[in-house]
C-alpha cells in the first residue's frame, strides 16, 4: 500500500513508511492511522513532503529487509522510518536475526541516501522477563551503533496505561483509531527534526 501526500509536489522529498499492521491501518477506517496523520500534520505545517506508506500487515525484519531495495530504487527516499520487529516477537525469532535484519535494514537506507528513524517496541510480560528485555533493548543497541534517530517505545501512552484495553481493538494487539494521535505524537518529535 503506497500513499502518496495530497498536495506535496511531484519533487518532494519522499518519507517511506517501513512497517507491519501498526502502520498499515490494520482494522482501522482508511486514513485514520498514525501514518496517515502524519501526513496531515505535514501538510498542516507547510513541509513540502510526499509519504510513501509501504507498510504490511504480518511483516517482520526479514521481509522488510528483503523488500527495502525495491523500495529505495522506486521512491529514493530522504527520510525513512522502520517501524518493525513486533512479529518478529511474536513468532519468537531469535534476537540476532531481529537485530542484524534492522541494521542491515538503516545500513542500505542510510547508503541509499536517507536518514533512519526506527520505531522500538517492547513485548508483553508474559513472554518472559529476560527476552522482553532483551527485546525491548535491541532498538536502542541498534539505533545508537548506526547514529539513527529512534523513538524508545512506538506503544508508548497506549499499550503501558491502566486503560490500555479501552485502547486496543478485541485482538488486543492493534491499537484503536483513537490511539493513533498518540502514536504520531511518540514519533513526531524524532521525526520533525529530520525533515529539514
Amino acid at each position: 500500500m503506497a500513499a502518496r501526500t495530497a498536495g506535496a509536489k511531484l519533487g518532494a522529498p519522499v518519507l517511506l513508511v517501513l512497517g507491519d499492521s501498526l502502520s498499515a491501518e490494520y482494522g482501522l477506517p482508511r486514513g485514520s492511522g498514525w501514518v496517515a496523520l502524519a501526513e496531515k500534520r505535514l501538510l498542516a505545517e507547510k513541509l513540502d513532503w510526499r509519504v510513501v506508506n509501504a507498510s504490511i500487515s504480518g511483516e517482520t525484519t526479514s521481509g522488510g529487509r528483503s523488500r527495502l531495495p525495491a523500495l529505495l530504487k522506486e521512491h529514493q527516499p530522504r527520510v525513512v522510518v522502520v517501524e518493525l520487529g513486533g512479529n518478529d516477537a511474536l513468532r519468537g525469532l531469535p534476537l540476532d536475526m531481529t537485530r542484524n535484519n534492522l541494521t542491515e535494514i538503516t545500513r542500505a537506507a542510510k547508503a541509499a541516501g536517507a536518514q533512519v528513524l526506527i520505531a522500538g517496541m517492547a513485548m508483553p510480560p508474559n513472554y518472559g522477563r529476560a527476552y522482553g528485555e532483551a527485546f525491548t533493548a535491541l532498538f536502542g543497541v541498534v539505533a545508537k551503533a548506526e547514529k539513527t534517530a529512534w523513538v524508545p517505545f512506538f506503544l508508548a501512552g497506549v499499550a503501558d496505561v491502566p486503560n490500555a484495553d479501552e485502547l486496543f481493538q478485541a485482538d488486543r494487539i492493534h491499537p484503536k483509531a483513537e490511539a493513533h494521535p498518540r502514536l504520531l505524537a511518540n514519533v513526531w518529535p524524532a521525526l520533525r527534526p529530520l525533515l529539514k
